[in-house]
């Protein structure tokens, strides 16, 4: 097997391995390129695990630190035809990482076992000399020069290379020479992730694609320690968290100044997840596309009830753990401020000797109190992942999750004033009737075929089922003494599901000197959202002095509808490569939507209609170097109005977004570091409004622009010193409308704001392991509702992390608002009070 092949993994640790010192970097000139040779004390040749993207073959060699007479760093440039460099860096505390970057391609290589340690051979020439074996070929070994950390490796006479028969027996190293090569389908570990799938629907290069699309991987999550979606928002420009549906775990975002209304993707697939919570235990990473997304998944929104994922200004693909081919094992449990408890467990690994068929595991229980009062939560999550290999161009993967959640609704404050003066900790709600039991179950398969090295044939099905059923009380305005608080109580009872069927056939050809990425696809869905909400009376509150104990009256069924709507969408996109310098990306999508909506207290249609439209995107990627992308993009989205109708009985017109995208994508310090900047002007046309003369029915004269600049970094600045940045300008208004006033801005969206996480961690010496972690983020005065009320001050929020890491063992103090800074979480008609500060311990293990 080719290393080439190789796609980015996790590095799991072995149990019980000594750490081996790796105390000599060596490179020989071989016949068909290089071999670079990590010399150990020992001649021990530890576990390897290799990733591959853009033009960078990376090897990383866990349980191994970096000894060298001459630095912490060996480097090498133009070592040899058709390579750019080679270095050889100590990544963690005990795992090396050798990155090989070609000029034109990704250099092939073959690990050879030795004992002098571990051989890397490299070969720009064919794919023969790049297979996984046993090779006894022996050219002369040459050390290279150092000067300033710069290696210039001398020439040596060519030596013979040759690649190993399948007829012919190999030779074989002795046992405890043996290297062991883990090939999984986990993505690289660190801060930068050099490729995502949610810009163009297949596995691509970010900077291959003509708009922002930025990625938080597990790594961030675990050093963050985030256990809520919405904490995700940090760490993307132009992104804040929408607060949740009574404060529920949900993943509610707004992007470049509009929210999602709760409409997402979850490996593609549309995941509206608005009445079911939603846990981090088997995410392996965010991927956010700012901007239409329409040309790929659709349109949709909560108040379409379309199913839809493409929303207006962008959208948030959660991808999934997968399984691994090796064995793996992880469990942690963590305790903190209020109560918090919660415990995970990540298993893995082949249940056949052939790794044929692969498993994976996940599960999660979490119990807490809140600094709210009255307010608890308890939840369990498992999420069971089959894979089977049918054959080496086939495969078969199957997932379920299943997550039960029982814990209390809390609506927050009514978005008045006054309540910037109430307690942060104030619950105006019922301690005996606030609960909700939500449960939700997916299930899906992705089946993939390879008909040649260039065409694969995918297909994928989604099916999601949520339930909520609540005792919940909303808090209405304050009554004329600015104390009361009327309320109102309701037992609901509320279902959504959801099913997707995806197909599309992507392919690489050329004509002529111009290579194309194709994509071809159908999808097919159906949704339905169904609600009953029974309604009673109950006493008023003291917001001041609260005297609880109230009971509701009885309850009477008062609103009640069942939402359904089907899809089918076509698509087609094409990248294409005219030089290697430049790429277009073109493509379209045509939807067709036919939705009803049911009055189901008086059992009558109030509407059924149907919708059409085309979706396109074309954007063009100039790249003068291997480290840079410039790029322009302009594209369409559009969220069908199924929910409203005008006046007159009439169908509403689809909302429109169209955006133009300018911007750079830029890599620094041998591709460790990555940055993004974008300047983009947004526009929301025929956004509903009410109707002046009847209020209960909509018109569509709205709309909304928003424009801005936004820069994000990511990756590793030095051996242990990585970090995650953003900046974002945001100029957001309503530029036309009937009833809200022309330059009102929308609700939670600042005009400046950035953000900063960064850790270190000790890479030698008697503290080797110790790592310690900072979080900044400057949040500037913003409106709490739209049409504008009133404004919420800017605040600062500090964060902080203490770690110790350990061969398989590590344990992670982190600190939560350390500025104690009072915020509020925003959904446009409530205000939700932020966690003070927080303190939360875990301690993890791998094996």
């Amino acid at each position: 097997m080719c290393l080439t092949a190789a796609i980015p993994v996790l590095i799991a640790f072995p149990a019980n391995a000594d750490v081996v010192k790796v105390t000599t970097v060596l490179l020989k000139q071989t016949d068909g390129g290089i071999e670079v040779i990590l010399e150990t004390a020992d001649g021990a040749s530890p576990q390897v695990f290799t990733a591959s993207f853009g033009e960078t073959l990376i090897a990383d060699v866990v349980n191994t630190q970096l000894q060298l007479p001459s630095g912490d760093e060996f480097r090498a440039d133009n070592p040899a035809e058709g390579i750019a460099s080679i270095t050889v860096t100590q990544l963690y505390t005990n795992t090396i990482r050798v990155r090989v970057t070609g000029i034109t391609s990704i250099p092939e290589g073959q690990l050879i076992p030795s004992s002098e340690g571990l051989v890397l051979r490299l070969s720009t020439t064919t794919h023969a000399a790049a297979q996984l074996g046993a090779d006894s070929t022996k050219p002369d070994e040459v050390s290279p020069s150092v000067s300033g950390g710069e290696v210039s490796p001398e020439t040596v006479p060519d030596a013979e290379l040759t690649a190993p028969s399948a007829e012919e027996p190999q030779p074989q190293a002795e046992a405890d020479e043996q290297i062991e090569i883990v090939v999984t389908a986990e993505q690289e570990s660190g801060y930068r992730v050099p490729s995502a799938v949610t810009g163009t629907r297949t596995e691509t290069p970010l900077r291959d694609v003509p708009q922002s699309i930025q990625v938080i991987p597990r790594q961030v999550i675990e050093d963050r320690q985030i256990v809520r979606f919405n904490e995700l928002a940090d760490n993307v420009s132009g992104v804040q968290g929408e607060r949740g549906y009574g404060g529920l775990s949900q993943a509610g975002f707004r992007i470049r100044g509009f929210s999602t209304n709760f409409s997402n993707l979850r490996n593609g697939f549309s995941d509206f997840g608005y009445i079911s919570t939603r846990d981090v235990a088997n995410v392996e990473r965010f991927e956010v596309l700012k901007g239409p997304a329409s040309v790929l998944y659709g349109g949709g929104g909560a108040y379409s009830f379309g199913g839809g994922a493409g929303v207006i200004s962008g959208v948030v693909n959660t991808v999934t753990k997968k399984p691994l081919d090796q064995p793996y094992y992880d469990t942690n449990a963590t305790y903190g401020s209020f109560d918090f408890l919660r415990s995970t467990l990540d298993i893995t690994g082949p249940l056949l000797s052939n790794q044929s068929l692969l498993y994976r595991l996940n599960v999660a229980y979490e119990n807490a109190d809140s600094f709210r009062d009255f307010n608890e939560n308890e939840s369990f999550f498992i999420a069971p992942v089959l894979t089977w290999k049918i054959n080496p161009r086939t495969n078969l993967t199957v997932e379920l999750e299943h997550q039960q959640y029982d814990g209390s609704l809390d609506f927050g404050f009514p978005v008045e004033r006054d309540f910037l003066e109430v307690p942060r900790e104030r619950f105006l709600g019922e301690p005996d009737f606030t609960d909700a039991d939500t449960n939700s179950t997916l299930v899906s398969y992705n089946f993939e075929h390879q008909f040649s090295d260039n065409w694969k044939l995918k297909q994928g099905f989604n099916a999601t089922f949520s339930n909520l059923d609540s005792d919940q009380i909303f808090p209405l305005s304050l009554e004329d003494d600015r104390r009361t608080v009327p309320r109102l109580p309701f037992k609901t009872d509320e279902r959504s599901e959801n099913l997707t069927l995806s197909n599309s056939i992507s392919g690489k050809f050329s004509t002529g000197a111009v290579n194309h990425n194709l994509l071809l696809g159908v999808d097919l869905a159906r949704y339905r959202y169904r609600f009953d909400f029974f309604r009673s009376s109950i006493a008023s509150l003291d917001v001041f002095d609260p005297q609880y104990g109230a009971q509701p009256g009885s309850f009477r069924f008062t609103s009640g509808s069942d939402n359904r709507s089907r899809n089918i969408g076509i698509f087609l996109q094409d990248l294409v490569e005219v030089t290697p310098h430049l790429k277009l990306l073109a493509g379209g999508r045509f939807d067709f939507y036919d939705s009803s909506r049911r009055n189901r207290v008086t059992d009558e249609f109030l509407n059924e209609q149907t919708d059409e439209r085309f979706s396109p995107r074309i954007g063009i990627v100039y790249q003068p170097s291997d480290s840079t992308s410039l790029y322009f993009s302009w594209s369409n989205s559009f969220a069908p109005q199924f929910g409203r109708r005008t006046r007159e009985d009439g169908q509403l017109e689809p909302e429109i977004g169209e955006q133009f995208e300018l911007g750079i994508k830029q890599s620094f310090l041998d591709e460790r570091l990555s940055a993004t900047l974008a300047l983009y002007e947004f526009t929301r046309k025929n956004v509903l409004t009410p109707d002046p003369v009847d209020p209960l029915f909509s018109i569509q004269t709205g709309e909304q622009r928003s424009r801005g600049i936004e820069l994000d970094i990511a990756g590793e600045i030095l051996p242990g010193w990585n970090l995650i940045a953003t900046y974002t300008y945001t100029d957001a208004e309503v530029t036309e409308d009937e009833v809200i006033p022309e330059g009102d801005r929308p609700y939670g969206v600042p005009e400046n704001s950035t953000s900063l996480w960064t850790t270190y961690e000790i890479q030698k010496g008697d503290l080797q392991g110790l790592g310690f972690g900072l979080g900044l983020l400057f949040f500037g005065e913003h409106e709490v509702v739209l049409p504008n009320t009133f404004t919420l001050p800017s605040y600062v929020r500090v964060d902080a992390s203490l770690f110790y890491r350990r061969n398989n063992f590590k344990a992670a103090l982190n600190f939560k608002n350390i500025s104690d800074v009072t915020y509020y979480l925003l959904d446009g008609a409530l205000l939700g009070p932020a966690s003070p500060f927080t303190v939360q311990g875990t301690v993890s293990f791998e094996f």
